[in-house]
């Protein structure tokens, strides 16, 4: 598993995107923290870190240490001693001299690591940099940022985008046709190797099953199992609809009473907790509303998207929603993956689907399926035209011809979001 003997592992698709990101940290003792959901490619952007170490001559085979916690061989590391009793084993083995590597995948599995990673990455006489992975949003949360007190950088890592897809199918160029097919698939590195509707539904289904009950019902202790799916199936398939707790708790009710006049009632708090642990875990990412006019954040109802789409195409198919739905639910991966912080804006009568903040940075999104209709086009371009700044403003449609720009505002064809934003933020 390690790299002493010059072994050389498959890395899987370059993550340029996050490797541009993490390399500018790298040589000193900033905690380097990749979180993100399960499956996601953490481990393989881990790989490719030291792949990246080891080409440009910072570091040797022998100054690299990697732990992946999920790995049977290291079921023995269980306390912070065993990863410290670890790592003196290996620097006496293997002597790494003046400087070490520490690549701790899926950390969080070993109980109390935030005091091994406080001492191995501030101790004055251990010359160590420490990269951490883990499938929780709230990894560096309490202790550790007690402990680190910015010492640390994080990264949040998502599946591929529609990019990374199309390397990962040796596809040179971008298009409608491509940008369809991958709406319908996700874009789960090791999904994307799978043949055969079941065997993909099959996969999706088990990564679902393993963040639910291993993330969320081991770590917190939640009692409904029954209940987390309900509310996890909900928000799926209500992705890109403004919905409240109360309207979750309603429904589950109403639901509740069809089936059994005796079933217990669901709760306010019990909900508003389950909601919580599924974005902890990313399954599920919210974006709350923003008044534009007041600049200020609006408390209530939400928008919530799926962290991928294979769950809407392969869990929930039955249900209806449309190809717009699965258009926004892109469109919002990839502006949080381009580092913006998304809101849904609203604007007097109007909403804007996207208020994305970055640093100084705004930028204003709709996203419309098409709106070669003159009617959809006047409603989109309406709300946009409304806001009274000179920031950005997008149309993102799949009309293979886009529309001359209108009072500054851009329709951008869907399949070039990415590049553009890429544009914007550069």
């Amino acid at each position: 598993m390690n790299y002493w003997q010059g072994n050389h592992f498959e890395n899987g698709i370059e993550r340029k995107l996050y490797l541009d990101r993490i390399m500018p940290f790298t040589g000193n003792r900033v905690i380097k923290v990749m979180t993100g959901q399960r499956r996601a490619g953490k481990s393989w952007l881990m790989r490719q870190i030291v792949t990246e170490l080891l080409d440009r001559g910072m570091a040797k085979p022998h100054q690299i240490l990697y732990i992946n916690k999920e790995y049977y061989r290291y079921k023995f590391l269980q306390t912070p001693d065993d990863l410290m009793d670890l790592y003196e084993t290996y620097c006496r083995e293997m002597n790494p001299k003046d400087k070490s590597f520490v690549f701790l995948d899926e950390i969080h599995n070993i109980q109390g690591w935030e005091q091994a990673v406080d001492s191995l990455s501030q101790d004055p006489s251990i010359n160590c940099e420490v990269f951490l992975t883990g499938s929780n949003s709230k990894l560096v949360s309490g202790e550790l940022a007690t402990l680190l007190s910015g010492r640390y950088v994080e990264f949040e890592v998502q599946p591929f985008s529609y990019l990374e897809y199309l390397r990962s199918q040796k596809i040179e160029e971008t298009s409608r046709q491509t940008l369809v097919d991958y709406l319908r698939t996700g874009g789960l590195p090791e999904f994307l190797n799978l043949k055969g509707e079941e065997t993909r539904r099959n996969y999706v289904e088990a990564v679902k099953n393993t963040i639910l009950l291993k993330d969320i019902v081991e770590r917190y202790k939640v009692k409904d199992v029954g209940l987390l799916e309900r509310i996890f199936a909900f928000l799926v398939n209500n992705s890109s609809s403004l919905v409240s707790v109360a309207n979750i708790v309603n429904y589950l009710n109403n639901e509740l009473g069809r089936k059994d006049s005796k079933a217990k009632k669901e709760n306010h708090d019990t909900v508003s907790s389950y909601i919580d642990y599924l974005r902890d875990t990313y399954l599920l990412l919210k974006a709350d509303r923003y008044d534009v006019k007041g600049k200020e954040i609006l408390k209530g109802a939400a928008k919530y998207y799926a962290n991928d789409n294979c769950y809407h195409n392969y869990l929930y198919e039955g249900y209806g929603y449309g190809q717009g739905t699965l258009l926004e639910n892109y469109v919002y991966q990839a502006l949080r993956r381009a580092g913006y912080r998304i809101y849904v804006g609203k604007m007097q009568n109007a909403e804007i689907d996207f208020v994305c903040i970055r640093h100084d940075q705004r930028l204003y999104v709709q996203s419309s399926w098409t709106i070669e209709d003159d009617t959809t086009a006047k409603r989109e371009y309406k709300a946009l035209d409304a806001i009274p700044d000179s920031y950005p403003k997008l149309i993102v449609s799949m009309d293979d011809i886009p529309r001359m720009n209108y009072n500054g505002i851009e329709n951008v064809q869907a399949w070039k979001i990415e590049e553009r934003l890429m544009a914007l933020v550069r």
